[in-house]
């Protein structure tokens, strides 16, 4: 819906042209883009559990090992992502968006129901297999949006993985201040919150999610800097609240005026949106061509036109269809589409899945224990809440840090994503010692520390498959590589840590007690942590060593020949318009001369 190729003005939108131009930043890739926001900001569930964790070890009267089994399921279901991205292969995204939805909301609706005692003596495997379906819809939700927005701007993945994985990591901290304002200090309640508010906001916006071709938006990046100001801007209110609320109380009032606050810095997006499709309009109309499959930024179902060179021939020849297990071992260049099976098949992909099982399995195993972790060395439950938040505020950085720095560096001085994934798993090591060996107050730094760590990972692994595998199989690759995790975190969290606190704690002063008490509790557990973590740091330069020659070339020369193809094709129509004016032109001064 734009308006007609011939119209001219002198800038601005016009009131007849109001209804066209909404319709243009409805379909636009920047409103779909603001879309995405959103849903990933409901898409953190998952990183509550330790909110909630302990109203279900209450409702089911267990030990440390048996929630923690419940905690895997969590996980398993938030990485186990295959089947969303083999439906994201086939299906529209609205589809994929939609079943994600339904089983957010059944997963959670259902945990809600068993906490609260409207489902009468539920068992282990029930809370697990909701959990996992709850969990499960947010690799649906990422599916969705990922993979449509690394497609809608490839030259800026990094970036754009960064920014929608930072919203995640901000979800918690925001559903937290939106559950406080409506239910109070309940966190049974929170799960219901968690079961309806990430389903509402998909159902919204479930058909503005889409791929949408496009040519090259002028100062993109800058774009995305705005961007990146106002989810600071978030981050730093929601990080200032944590400290306040800890030394403040508030009514319920303030609390509601808190959640305003939040809500009117999530939609300045909105406007950033729409100020660059006003932008677009603009330009559209001072280069105006009959063609809508090359407006600026507007998807278009028509046809590309045929565009041919010498150099490339306009009858290919045909081969025949080969197996697909015929050319695993014959894998392409980084940076071309790899088949499923020459990636998996890769030892790139082993190296990255490797990095994921005991990095992430790590992180996941400390954050789905921070509850009992500070229980035992003895801070109160409003502190451990503020641990929490702090995790979510911390991961939301270091989201928004590898994606942004990793891509500058990348771009600026060929500094491989690799190589800042190595960094980031030392100093995740780091913080799994600080659990292992504690003193006064330092739980806090370590929230922070692997906070960030968890968070910085998930991008840069993101990014790496995206530019080594290719995008035509990103959906399907990316949900593969997050199998890992919760195979890392059942080891680490269900085998390591969950058995040795029992342990410790069947050998402390009160055996018939499940509760440790005392800094000893996850000393050796998180001992053993913090070295896996360290060895696979080691491992990774392996992968830095043999991505060296492709980050120092031009990773996304694919994509600027794109570019250029469709700028091509910009300009064969401008000729072509404007032959047809003059035209147009000599016939109309033709018959002016004629009826003389």
């Amino acid at each position: 819906m734009i308006v007609a190729a011939g119209q001219r003005s002198n800038g601005g939108i016009r009131s007849g042209e109001l209804a066209d131009f909404i319709g243009q930043v409805v379909v636009g890739r920047w409103f779909s883009l603001f879309a995405s926001f959103l849903v990933m900001t409901g898409a953190g569930g998952v990183y509550l559990f330790a909110y909630y964790s302990r109203d279900i070890k209450t409702t089911l009267q267990c030990d440390q090992t048996t929630l923690n089994r419940i905690g895997f399921y969590k996980d398993l279901g938030s990485n186990v992502g295959v089947i969303a991205g083999l439906l994201a292969e086939v299906a529209p995204t609205w589809l994929v968006l939609l079943i994600g939805a339904a089983f957010n909301f059944i997963g959670y609706f259902k945990i809600w129901q068993a906490v609260t005692g409207k489902i009468v003596r539920p068992t282990v495997a029930f809370f697990c297999f909701y959990i996992m379906i709850g969990a499960n819809s947010q690799n649906f939700a990422n599916t969705g949006v990922l993979v449509t927005c690394v497609k809608n701007f490839p030259e800026r993945r990094g970036v754009m993985l960064g920014l929608l994985k930072g919203f995640v990591g901000l979800s918690g901290a925001i559903m937290t201040q939106l559950y406080i304002a409506i239910y109070g200090h309940d966190t049974k309640s929170l799960i219901l919150l968690i079961a309806w508010f990430p389903s509402i906001v998909s159902l919204i916006f479930v058909y503005t999610i889409r791929e949408i071709k496009f040519v090259k938006h002028p100062n993109e990046f800058r774009v995305f800097v705005q961007f990146l100001c106002v989810t600071v801007l978030l981050a730093l209110l929601l990080t200032a609240l944590i400290f306040v609320q800890k030394r403040v109380h508030f009514d319920q009032s303030a609390h509601i005026a808190i959640v305003a606050a939040i809500l009117a810095l999530l939609f300045v997006p909105l406007l950033i949106a729409i100020r660059e499709e006003v932008v677009i309009w603009n330009l559209n109309k001072r280069t105006p061509i009959s063609n809508p499959f090359i407006r600026i930024g507007i998807e278009s179902s028509q046809p590309k036109p045929p565009i041919h060179s010498p150099s490339t021939p306009q009858h290919p020849l045909q081969t025949q269809p080969t197996s697909c297990f015929s050319n695993i071992f014959n894998k392409p260049e980084r940076g071309e589409d790899y088949t499923v099976l020459q990636a998996i098949f890769s030892i790139d992909m082993l190296i990255i899945c490797s990095t994921m099982l005991i990095g992430v399995g790590a992180s996941l195993t400390a954050i789905d224990n921070l509850g009992q972790i500070g229980e035992s060395q003895g801070y109160p439950s409003e502190t451990i809440n503020l641990f929490v938040s702090l995790i979510s505020i911390s991961n939301f950085t270091g989201r928004i840090f590898s994606g942004f720095v990793s891509e500058i560096l990348l771009e600026k001085f060929q500094f491989p994503r690799p190589l800042m994934l190595t960094l980031i798993l030392l100093i995740s090591s780091l913080g799994h010692l600080l659990v292992a060996f504690p003193f006064d107050d330092s739980l806090y730094l370590a929230s922070i520390i692997i906070g960030f760590s968890m968070g910085s990972q998930v991008p840069l692994h993101f990014a790496m498959i995206s530019e080594i595998f290719g995008l035509k199989h990103y959906s399907t690759l990316f949900n593969f590589g997050q199998l890992s995790c919760p195979i890392g975190s059942y080891i680490l969290n269900v085998m390591v840590t969950g058995k040795l606190y029992d342990e410790v704690a069947r050998i402390g002063s009160n055996p018939n007690k499940s509760h440790c008490v005392g800094t000893h509790c996850y000393e050796q557990s998180f001992l053993i942590l913090a070295g896996l973590t360290f060895i696979v740091a080691m491992i990774s330069l392996i992968l830095v060593q043999r991505t060296r020659e492709f980050y120092r070339g031009d990773i996304y020369k694919k994509f600027k020949e794109d570019m250029e193809t469709l700028k091509t094709e910009v300009e064969f129509y401008r000729v072509d318009e404007k032959r047809t004016r003059i035209g147009n032109l000599l016939v109309d001064k033709h018959s002016i001369n004629f009826k003389k």
